[in-house]
């Protein structure tokens, strides 16, 4: 008899593992209470597939922490190696979904597919969300050919790089901005769009280093706005210069349109940058990229989110302190 493909179910807590007293409760709730083992409870995994269940973490995903993605990528890595194991899906918090999947993709790029998946109503709701999300990430972990960090809500696939969380509260929360969607599943079956995330051969570097790290580096993000002052960005620096225990590394600017800032802000920013201090801007739109002119000073971060523009930074800096 041909032996069962795995897929693993990491659980890290969120809305999808959260309860409230009532059950027409759907925002009165705490995050993180139903272990990832019990999340299972009724869900069929498809024809062929096993489901083995493991609590790395139980947290809200507004407190998600670097530590626990060390440990959520070390997990990734350990079960991925086993040649049963068809996919990982880690049951996640909607909040920093969108950090965890570009963290994940930038440090692993992996062969076979990481699939988020997260819930906007709790488990204890009258209709919860959760059940079919993990259906469905289950779905396209098990899938043939599949590959890369992914995210998945409300039957649309999303690549780690494109999905953000646009909506509060509505079911479908998260969209690709103008990228688009990867795929979506249709009643148990994948319908692709896209290709899979592609695979980064820096990543293995990326990981070794990440994995290495027990202190990371200080990255903060600071918007520009009508009436944006310097005056953080100089606190910042002051602070740095005295010696502080976590001085800042990094500074990123969540700028306006293709990445203009405001005349203070932007004083300020090349100040810090002069003193040694890595700045990136990022847009503040929800869609597009940003389009480089050739006297800009100040780098920027292309189509990646303040959000992420500050992991890609983090990481960047944590490879300049293991070569310098």
């Amino acid at each position: 008899m041909k032996k069962a493909r795995r897929v693993i179910v990491l659980g890290t807590g969120g809305t999808i593992a959260g309860r409230a007293r009532a059950a027409n409760d759907n925002i009165g709730y705490t995050a993180g209470e139903v272990g990832v083992g019990d999340l299972l409870q009724g869900i069929d995994a498809p024809a062929g597939i096993a489901l083995l269940a493991e609590q790395v973490a139980q947290v809200d995903s507004k407190d998600m922490s670097f530590a626990i993605w060390q440990t959520l990528a070390q997990r990734c890595v350990h079960w991925l190696g086993e040649p049963d194991v068809a996919g990982v899906v880690i049951t996640h918090g909607t909040d920093t979904l969108e950090e965890t999947a570009f963290f994940l993709q930038s440090v692993l790029a992996p062969s076979k597919p990481v699939v988020l998946t997260c819930a906007m109503r709790p488990a204890s709701a009258l209709a919860p969300d959760g059940p079919q999300n993990a259906r469905d990430a289950i779905v396209v972990a098990a899938t043939p050919g599949a590959r890369g960090v992914v995210a998945v809500c409300a039957g649309t696939v999303h690549g780690a790089f494109d999905v953000r969380k646009v909506h509060t509260y509505r079911l479908d929360a998260f969209d690709s901005g103008d990228a688009g969607p990867l795929g979506h599943v249709e009643e148990g079956a994948l319908r692709q769009l896209r290709d899979w995330p592609p695979v980064d051969p820096g990543a293995a570097a990326s990981f070794e280093r990440m994995s290495a790290a027990t202190v990371w580096p200080r990255v903060e993000i600071l918007s520009s706005h009508a009436e944006a002052r310097g005056t953080l960005i100089d606190a910042l620096l002051e602070e740095r210069r005295r010696g502080a225990a976590e001085p800042v590394h990094g500074i990123v600017l969540a700028a306006t349109g293709n990445g203009t800032l405001h005349h203070a802000l932007e004083a300020a920013a090349l100040r810090a940058q002069a003193e040694g201090v890595a700045v990136l801007r990022a847009t503040r739109c929800s869609e597009g990229r940003i389009l480089s002119r050739p006297d800009q000073v100040l780098r920027d971060a292309g189509g990646l989110t303040p959000v992420k523009a500050r992991i890609a930074l983090m990481l960047e800096l944590l490879a300049g302190a293991a070569t310098g």
